[in-house]
């Protein structure tokens, strides 16, 4: 007996074009998810979206009824390594429903955010604890390009 293949996931989009926040409600439950991902992020969760909206920032959810089950963070950039691009802030998808299509979904919405937006190519960063992580993107066609080099400043190691 084959297995239905699920349902793809419901995709809203939680700011306008020019960053404004269209849906509020979905914001405020995509709170919890984003934290497993961003447990550092400020106690004031919708100012600090918003800060990053105002930055460029744009959102879209995955929703299963009233459920986010994924969230997407990402803007258009441009620099002198790859010209005009779409980077990816963030990409979540509940644990629980891994491997089920969401993370997939909301991938797909930044590539055709990235086409409408006239950009060569989607650029991410994902942490090198990420393992699992790292498998989805390589299965979506995502190479590594670079290694991502950091390092925190404070006011005694600048300099």
């Amino acid at each position: 007996m084959a297995v239905p293949a699920a349902a793809p996931p419901v995709l809203v989009d939680v700011t306008d074009a020019v960053g404004g926040v269209v849906e509020v409600d979905w914001l405020a439950l995509a709170e919890p998810l984003h934290r497993g991902l961003r447990p550092q992020m400020p106690a004031d969760y919708g100012a600090a979206m918003r800060r990053v909206f105002a930055g460029g920032g744009r959102m879209a959810v995955a929703l299963d009824g009233p459920d986010v089950t994924g969230l997407a963070v990402w803007r258009v950039v441009e620099n002198t390594v790859f010209g005009r691009f779409l980077y990816v802030d963030d990409l979540v998808t509940d644990p629980s429903r891994r491997s089920s299509g969401v993370g997939r979904a909301l991938l797909a919405r930044c590539e055709a955010r990235a086409v409408e937006a006239a950009c060569a190519r989607v650029v991410l960063d994902s942490g090198v604890q990420r393992e699992r992580a790292h498998r989805f993107y390589f299965r979506e066609g995502y190479a590594i390009q670079a290694f991502n080099f950091g390092k925190v400043i404070t006011p005694s190691s600048a300099g």
